[in-house]
């Protein structure tokens, strides 16, 4: 009961004014004293904080009183904030946690729930933050949460991660809802891993959507890209078990079925003949698994792990290979395991 009590009269910054930063305020709205939102924009600082709505990307939802929105981080955390929930592309992390760094006094949580990796070092979000920040107590929170799903109040659930039980138990005590569930777990590298990876997978199921093929063609592509990501993660440390729960095959399944999915448009784009710069550039959300895509298989190919799968992403955006050049290649392809 003191730890519910601490968490409903806590205040918390939640760093990311995009939907999912947006869906993620108004669920922790529902089980602390205060919101501080902090967005790039200062006219979109405004309009959240005049309409009660982000207007540029969850027009439809209404967002809780306590929400307030900010663009100077000094507002974010006058007077200090008991909890931070980082909502950032990963291609910015690292330089937004050197800024927010001042910010910091190392008591607070941390959660992020960032589905990428830095590109080039391959490090996860939990490495940056820590190499960043001056606060050890830091997890991820991932799962199949496709954020206008889970703002609209759609029944789900997510896993938390982290080395840290106080973590686990914050992420817990402010995200639960009748309608959204939180599952504690320890295996922070498996959990980041899936996360990033299913990226990966979401361009090529798009893709083979895009050339109008089925149930069974989704079900190859699941099956097999769960193999090759478990072998990546399990190599990088993770353990194969979280690729069975919420984190890896939940996640997995909702990402590359939804077109909700950013990076699912990717592909679905790339198979009508779209180039990838200009379907980037187009996109008002990141889509991830393009970096994380280059990142990774530049990585295992150095490294031996077999990854065709993302071999075929890799060469349908960086060479601009057709979606029936890569799937004949896989399906041709001799039985390696």
């Amino acid at each position: 009961m003191i730890e519910k009590d601490f968490w409903h009269n806590s205040k918390v910054a939640v760093i990311g004014g995009g939907a999912w930063g947006t869906a993620l305020a108004n669920l922790v709205s529902k089980n602390c004293l205060d919101v501080r939102f902090w967005v790039r924009n200062e006219d979109q600082a405004r309009a959240i904080n005049a309409t009660r709505t982000n207007q540029q990307y969850l027009p439809e939802i209404p967002l809780s009183e306590k929400i307030h929105a900010f663009t100077q981080l000094d507002r974010v955390f006058e007077g200090g904030v008991n909890a931070v929930i980082w909502a950032l592309p990963s291609s910015v992390c690292r330089a937004q946690a050197k800024i927010i760094s001042q910010y910091i006094n190392g008591e607070e949580i941390i959660l992020h729930a960032t589905k990428g990796i830095e590109h080039g070092t391959l490090k996860r979000v939990t490495e940056i933050l820590r190499e960043e920040l001056p606060c050890p107590r830091i997890g991820v929170l991932s799962g199949p949460n496709l954020a206008h799903e889970v703002a609209k109040g759609e029944p789900a659930a997510t896993v938390v991660a982290s080395a840290f039980q106080e973590v686990i138990d914050a992420g817990q005590a402010l995200f639960v809802t009748d309608r959204f569930r939180i599952y504690g777990e320890t295996d922070v590298i498996g959990v980041e891993w899936a996360g990033a990876l299913k990226n990966v997978l979401a361009i090529a199921s798009g893709a083979l959507d895009g050339l109008k093929y089925g149930w069974n063609t989704r079900a190859l592509l699941l099956t097999r890209g769960l193999a090759e990501i478990v072998r990546f993660s399990v190599a990088m440390g993770g353990r194969e078990s979280t690729f069975l729960g919420l984190a890896g095959m939940g996640d997995l399944l909702a990402t590359c079925s939804s077109p909700l999915s950013r990076n699912y448009r990717v592909g679905l784009r790339l198979a009508q003949g779209e180039k990838v710069d200009a379907i980037l550039t187009s996109m008002e959300s990141v889509a991830e698994g393009v970096r994380t895509t280059e990142s990774v298989w530049e990585f295992a190919r150095a490294r031996k792990i077999e990854m065709p799968i993302t071999e075929g992403v890799y060469h349908l955006i960086k060479d601009g290979a057709s979606v029936q050049e890569m799937l004949h290649q896989l399906m041709t392809r001799p039985n390696v395991e």
